[in-house]
């Protein structure tokens, strides 16, 4: 048995020196809650757990803190803290991994008042001032989409009129990402909709996580920086005792291929097969056969999202029919439309491996399942773009996906 990659991994952060006196990363690449075997969390203390269900991090930075941040290694100059034009900003779609990137940073998140008036209205207030600062706003157009979304637009318009110097949207996971073409007449491409009310809005820069295509890049009239989530899986599929000769990774569709080859080339350079399906409608999927050989095989079945996890789950049941000895299945958002969990708990998968860029709730956990977290990637993405520095991380935006 050997493992699947090297023992030098190149997806490690903590390797980076790019970051000078802000050695803020803990040794991992990233901090990772894994339900129900245990919980490894780098960014500080264990999260507590019970019933297989991680507890949501507190959102105080002072219970939050982690303690490295007290060893004077890793401590941020308490003068540069300070005086940094530096702001991060959470909306209400996901703050748990807002304030594990800014404790990962060694910053606190910026004061900010959102709520809802009674007929629905949102109301943005900034609690400080960002006059001359360079301000990231973290928001995933997550589920409910338009809630977020529109939280998004007038968060970006708030730090504009506050006279932000640069404004960047931080959204883990782009909503409306799946309307990029039109494939049948009198459709309307949304991503390129919501790109352009994101610009009008106000918005500097984007800095979005596994788009469901490359495409959506070309929507925005502002840069643009994509980083993948997928080395973060990779690193922690690395850490299992899978023999590599054992692999193969698997496109749950036609449209997948490139993003599972680059998968396989990463996992010592494994073989490749693919699930033929036919859609006969949205989040309706039908498999028809499968290229490639799973028998006695662990299969890895990767995807960018799992929404109502039908295409998925139709593709594990093919796998083990080809004779597939264990399924995993590893995506960075999920989505989790019903009944994606009554889906993924059936026992078709070995373990369901997803990312923290859109939040799970606690009722829709099951054994199987592994939350890993993209902070650590997200945060020194954050600090690159700031310190006008490289934005390609390799390996971690440059997967060799065409």
């Amino acid at each position: 048995m050997t493992s699947l990659l090297h023992p030098a991994s190149p997806f490690s952060l903590a390797s980076r020196e790019s970051l000078r006196t802000r050695t803020f990363l803990p040794n991992r690449s990233c901090s990772r809650i894994a339900a129900p075997n245990g919980v490894r969390c780098n960014v500080g203390d264990p999260l507590k757990y019970a019933n297989g269900k991680p507890s949501t991090p507190l959102l105080k930075t002072e219970e939050m803190a982690p303690n490295f941040l007290a060893t004077e290694t890793h401590l941020v100059n308490a003068t540069t803290k300070n005086d940094t034009r530096l702001r991060i900003f959470s909306g209400t779609a996901n703050p748990a991994l807002s304030q594990e990137i800014a404790c990962n940073m060694g910053l606190e998140l910026g004061k900010i008042k959102i709520k809802r008036f009674a007929d629905g209205e949102i109301y943005v207030q900034l609690q400080e001032s960002v006059r001359g600062c360079d301000v990231y706003l973290v928001q995933p157009t997550c589920p409910p989409a338009n809630e977020n979304l529109m939280e998004l637009l007038i968060m970006i318009d708030a730090c504009r009129r506050a006279s932000a110097k640069n404004i960047t949207a931080v959204i883990p996971y782009f909503g409306y990402a799946r309307a990029d073409r039109k494939t049948q007449g009198r459709e309307s491409i949304a991503a390129k909709l919501v790109a352009n009310l994101i610009t009008e809005a106000g918005a500097n820069r984007v800095l979005a996580c596994d788009l469901h295509s490359g495409q959506s890049m070309g929507y925005f009239d502002i840069p643009v920086d994509h980083v993948y989530g997928q080395p973060v899986i990779l690193d922690y599929l690395a850490s299992k005792t899978i023999c590599s000769d054992d692999l193969v990774v698997v496109s749950p569709d036609v449209g997948g291929v490139a993003r599972a080859r680059a998968f396989a080339k990463k996992l010592s350079d494994a073989p490749l097969a693919i699930v033929d399906k036919r859609r006969h409608g949205h989040n309706v999927a039908e498999v028809m056969n499968l290229i490639g050989d799973v028998k006695g095989k662990v299969a890895v079945m990767v995807d960018d999202m799992i929404d109502t996890a039908g295409t998925i789950t139709k593709g594990a049941a093919l796998l083990h029919q080809e004779g597939a000895r264990e399924v995993y299945a590893c995506s960075t958002h999920a989505v989790f439309s019903p009944p994606a969990i009554e889906r993924l708990s059936s026992g078709l998968f070995q373990e369901v491996i997803i990312t923290n860029t859109i939040p799970v709730s606690e009722q829709n956990y099951f054994p199987q399942l592994t939350v890993l977290s993209v902070a650590n990637l997200l945060g020194e993405t954050i600090w690159r773009v700031h310190d006008d520095c490289s934005g390609v991380l390799e390996p971690f935006s440059t997967l060799g996906i065409d």
